[in-house]
């Protein structure tokens, strides 16, 4: 898995921010499409695109794309 993909593969997820937002540092939940909703959508893309789990507690626990790429890595 490499981070790059995983960032388009988040960035695809929302709608009305521009994919150039995202980079590894990007404090996601600081995006104004940010959402509960949102998190769902990442927490099944994972599942989907990786078939690793992340939950609720992660995300909350994580800042950066970057950071949720290192537990997704770690669960695969």
């Amino acid at each position: 898995m490499e981070l790059d993909k995983f960032i388009q593969h988040f960035a695809a997820q929302f709608e009305d921010t521009d994919a150039s937002q995202f980079t590894a540092e990007t404090r996601y939940k600081e995006l104004a499409e940010w959402s509960s909703l949102m998190a769902l959508s990442i927490i099944g893309m994972v599942d989907e695109e990786y078939e690793a789990k992340v939950k609720g507690d992660d995300i909350r626990n994580t800042q950066t794309i970057k950071d949720l790429y290192e537990i997704v890595k770690s669960r695969m």
